[in-house]
């Protein structure tokens, strides 16, 4: 093997990284954006991360975050708490930096 083929391997497993260390931010992300409606809908314990559950997997319906958004706005405004478009996504970049941050933790 030459030194070119070991580097395009390094690239391609970098990438494999990067990529799967997306996708586990984005999931603990709606996780956490999950448990936090759960909480603005007054659920608590196992109902609270049941809820962030089925936050997680509305993640796979369509690409983007435009599905968590709007299950999350349907929901919060059937239990009476109205919550614009803008707020979540805001929540959802707060989040997104905390995800981060806790899966770094986790990896080292």
């Amino acid at each position: 093997m030459t030194t070119f083929d070991d580097r395009e391997k390094a690239f391609e497993h970098k990438f494999e990284h990067d990529l799967e260390l997306q996708f586990k931010a984005r999931a603990r992300k709606n996780k956490l954006l999950g448990l936090w409606a759960a909480g603005l809908m007054g659920k608590t314990g196992a109902e609270a991360e049941s809820y962030a559950r089925d936050i997680v997997m509305a993640d796979f319906e369509k690409p983007g975050d435009h599905d968590v958004v709007h299950t999350l706005m349907h929901d919060l405004a059937a239990a009476g708490k109205p919550t614009e478009e803008h707020t979540i996504r805001r929540q959802g970049d707060r989040l997104l930096v905390e995800a981060k941050k806790q899966l770094m933790t986790e990896v080292k």
